[in-house]
């Protein structure tokens, strides 16, 4: 009897996860046993509101679902709705059964970051102990932070990682142009991990001399240190331009930016930050007196499709067509990982791992990836990253300007 597949996105979008759902159709498409492709708008939120969409024609087309793959953020939309333990409150559950049972769902893939895991865990764990045997869970992963465990990274990273060492080289060929001392602290993603900031120093890959320091969230943050390696940079070059991960913290362990807003958290205990380069803008104005500016990357990071890496718009596709596969072999409750296989070429292959392995876990830069002063990067971190950004994918202009993929 042939099944249904649904897939959804959660999180955070990136410039990748719309890759992973071209992948994911593509592989559906291919496949006679499955009948249709549904997607549901904004995760798990809209499945529970049955929000569907017939994706079976609507992407059949090769040329719709190239243009997805260049599209930034979640096509499908997104959420941050967290189930409640099915021991403890079953309704969700019931209902997300018997909404599966309507639409005849066999297979759902769930793309995400860690808190999507968390509900691929949850769903994956409810059919396992009510013997539902016929529906596959699997959890697709996106995480442009690169905090998942297990995965040697995650798609969205490369991107994301693409774009902040551009937009380094961009920001030195401004600061540079004039005569006058100035400092420019560039703030980017990163609660608990540095990736995202250490990748700040791809911009050095063809001559530029920037970031002149960087701080990843792994390290205790000093402002006397910071002012003291501030200082020696500006005896040696006019123009410094430092590279800060959000979620830095003193040496007590509170986040900088704890002075500076109310302690907001999301529905998954995570932290809202932002502000650590205003607030060290603040103390070098007070404290070294030149010209200073702050620059929050923000969403730029993980929405600029128009540098995105081919390396990880392939992979991300790649891992979407896997999944698929995986569940029609009859995987369920496990998340897709991408493996290095070889260096030089660089390639990776996909394998599956239970998804409870990766809840609850951050993966942080390798200390030893971080130098002894813990203001910069080794060259075994810039081995790891080089690989990721290769490549570049085609871009589609009209009026001017890119074109995007549009669900109505």
């Amino acid at each position: 009897m042939k099944k249904n597949l649904l897939v959804a996105q959660s999180g955070g979008p990136s410039a990748a996860i719309n890759a992973t759902l071209c992948g994911v159709v593509e592989m559906g498409l291919e496949h006679p046993e499955i009948e249709k492709i549904y997607g549901v708008k904004n995760g798990i939120m809209g499945m529970l509101s049955e929000r569907f969409v017939d994706l079976t024609e609507l992407l059949a087309d090769e040329s719709a679902r190239q243009l997805l793959c260049q599209t930034p953020s979640s096509a499908l939309g997104s959420c941050h709705m967290k189930l409640s333990p099915w021991e403890e409150n079953a309704f969700e559950y019931e209902k997300a059964i018997s909404i599966f049972r309507k639409y005849n769902i066999g297979y759902f893939m769930y793309i995400g970051g860690s808190d999507s895991m968390d509900t691929v865990h949850k769903l994956s764990e409810y059919c396992r102990n009510h013997h539902i045997n016929d529906i596959k869970i699997i959890g697709v992963p996106k995480a442009i932070e690169n905090d998942l465990p297990e995965t040697d990274h995650s798609p969205g990273f490369g991107s994301a990682a693409k774009y902040i060492g551009t937009t380094l080289t961009e920001i030195a060929c401004d600061c540079n142009v004039y005569a006058l001392p100035s400092i420019t602290v560039v703030e980017i993603m990163g609660q608990d991990t540095g990736w995202l900031t250490a990748s700040s120093a791809l911009a050095r890959l063809n001559g530029d001399a920037a970031p002149d320091l960087i701080y990843l969230s792994e390290r205790p943050f000093s402002v006397e240190q910071f002012l003291f390696d501030v200082r020696e940079k500006m005896m040696e070059k006019r123009s410094v331009i430092v590279a800060v991960s959000e979620g830095l913290r003193n040496e007590e362990g509170a986040y900088l930016t704890d002075s500076l807003q109310n302690r907001v958290e999301d529905e998954f205990g995570h932290r809202i930050l932002a502000g650590v380069s205003r607030f060290l803008e603040e103390i070098l104005r007070q404290e070294i007196g030149c010209k200073v500016r702050s620059v929050e990357l923000n969403l730029m990071q993980r929405c600029a499709s128009h540098v995105a890496s081919a390396t990880d718009i392939q992979e991300a596709c790649t891992m979407g067509r896997e999944a698929v596969r995986y569940a029609l072999e009859g995987g369920s409750g496990e998340m897709a990982c991408l493996r290095r296989v070889s260096e030089a070429p660089y390639a990776s292959e996909v394998f599956f791992i239970p998804v409870d392995q990766v809840l609850n876990r951050v993966k942080k830069v390798p200390d030893e990836w971080i130098n002894e002063e813990g203001n910069d990067i080794t060259q075994e971190m810039m081995d790891y990253l080089i690989p990721l950004i290769q490549g570049e994918i085609p871009c589609a202009y009209e009026n001017g300007v890119p074109v995007h993929f549009h669900l109505s």
